[in-house]
C-alpha cells in the first residue's frame, strides 16, 4: 500500500534516539569548553578595561559644562526610556547634581573598588549619558554597550578589588560559566564594530581611493596638534604615502575583525597595533574619550581571558609603603620605642 515500516520512520522529537544525540553532543561540547572554563575570568587585565572605560565617560562629564551637554531644554525630552536616565530623575541646579553624582561613581568604578556592587551603577550612569546628553561620540555608545555585555562578569566578580588575581581554588560553577559567555558575547560586538568601521568606509568614495587621510588632517576642527602638522603633511603629501596611510586603516580594522580567529602571537601583535592606533586617534584628532572607550574594549576583546598585568616594580613598591603607612596610622602610629631618638629632638 506504500506505507513505510516502523522501522523505517524517522525519530519522533523528543524521543530518545533524539535526547541520546543531544546529551552526546553537550558532552562533547563541555569536553571542549571546561580547559578554558578552567580560567577565572575575574583578572586585572578586565578590571583596567573597566577602568578605562569609566575613565573616558568621567572625562565627557568633567570637561563638558551641563550647557552643552543636556539634549532637552525641558522636561518634553525625558519621554519613552530616556526618562528613567539620571538627568532626568535629578533635574536639578540643570544638571549638575546628576553630573557629579555620575563623576562620583564612575570615579570609584575607575578605582576598581568591589566590582559587583560598582556594575549595575557603571552601565546606568554610562547608559543615561547616551539617552539623556548630546556632546557625544562613538566612544560613549561602545561604553554603554560594554558596560551593559560585562554585566554578568562583573555581577559574579568575587573580588574586592578588580586588580586582585581571582581567589585560589574557585571552582567552576554557573557563575563563571556565565561570565563566560557574557565575555565571548563581547568579542562579538567588538568584531562587529570593526567589522562595520571597514565595511562603511569602503562605500565612502575618498577611502576606497585612498585619499581620505589627506582630506581628515586638513579638515578644520580635525586638525593634528601644532608639533605633529609637520609629520602629517609628510606623509600626506605624496600619492604612494596617503595611499598607503589611508588602506592600512582598513587593513588593520579588518585584521582586528578577525583577531580572535587567529593565533595567540598575532593577536598580541594586533593589540598593540590597535592600542597604537586609537592612542594615535586620541592625539592628531584629540578624541581622547573615544580612544579611552576602544582602548578598553580592545583589551576585553585581546588579551587572553585571565590575564593579569604587571605593574613595574617601582609602582607596585609605593602602593606598598602607602599601604604600610596608612595601616600604621589607623593602628594609632608607632610607639615612641619604635621612634628613632633623633626624631624625639635628641
Amino acid at each position: 500500500m506504500g506505507l513505510e515500516r516502523p522501522a523505517d520512520r524517522a525519530p519522533i522529537p523528543g524521543g530518545p534516539a533524539h535526547r541520546d544525540l543531544l546529551d552526546r553532543w553537550l558532552a562533547r561540547l563541555g569536553r571542549r569548553c571546561r580547559p578554558a572554563l578552567a580560567v577565572a575570568p575575574w583578572s586585572s587585565g578586565f578590571g583596567l578595561a573597566r577602568t578605562l572605560l569609566a575613565t573616558g565617560t568621567c572625562a565627557t562629564l568633567l570637561v563638558n559644562p551641563p550647557a552643552i551637554l543636556l539634549s532637552m531644554d525641558s522636561a518634553d525630552g525625558c519621554t519613552g526610556p530616556a526618562a528613567a536616565g539620571i538627568w532626568c530623575v535629578l533635574p536639578a541646579r540643570q544638571g549638575q547634581l546628576a553630573g557629579w553624582i555620575g563623576i562620583a561613581v564612575l570615579v570609584v568604578v575607575a578605582s576598581g573598588w568591589r566590582p559587583r556592587w560598582t556594575a549595575l551603577p557603571h552601565w546606568y550612569i554610562s547608559w543615561s549619558v547616551i539617552a539623556n546628553l548630546s556632546a557625544l561620540d562613538g566612544g560613549d555608545h561602545i561604553t554603554a554597550t560594554l558596560s551593559l555585555l560585562l554585566l554578568p562578569v562583573a555581577l559574579t566578580d568575587p573580588r574586592r578589588w578588580h586588580w586582585q588575581p581571582p581567589p585560589a581554588g574557585t571552582a567552576i560553577g554557573a557563575g563563571r560559566v556565565v561570565a563566560h559567555a557574557a565575555l565571548v558575547l563581547v568579542w562579538l560586538q567588538v568584531a562587529i564594530v570593526y567589522l562595520h568601521a571597514c565595511i562603511a568606509k569602503l562605500g565612502v568614495t575618498e577611502w576606497a581611493d585612498g585619499t581620505a587621510m589627506f582630506y581628515w588632517l586638513r579638515t578644520p576642527g580635525y586638525e593634528p596638534p601644532v608639533f605633529l602638522r609637520p609629520l602629517a603633511e609628510a606623509a600626506t603629501s605624496s600619492a604612494v604615502g596617503v595611499t598607503l596611510f589611508t588602506w592600512s586603516v582598513l587593513a588593520l580594522e579588518f585584521a582586528l575583525t578577525v583577531a580572535r580567529l587567529l593565533p595567540a602571537g598575532l593577536r598580541r601583535v594586533l593589540l598593540v597595533a590597535g592600542l597604537a592606533f586609537h592612542i594615535g586617534i586620541a592625539v592628531v584628532l584629540e578624541l581622547v574619550t573615544f580612544g579611552l572607550a576602544m582602548s578598553g574594549a580592545l583589551l576585553l576583546y585581546l588579551l587572553p581571558v585571565g590575564h593579569q598585568v604587571r605593574l613595574p616594580a617601582t609602582v607596585v613598591a609605593r602602593v606598598r609603603g602607602a599601604r604600610r603607612a596608612w595601616q600604621v596610622t589607623r593602628a594609632g602610629g608607632p610607639s615612641a620605642v619604635d621612634v628613632p631618638q633623633k626624631h624625639l629632638g635628641a
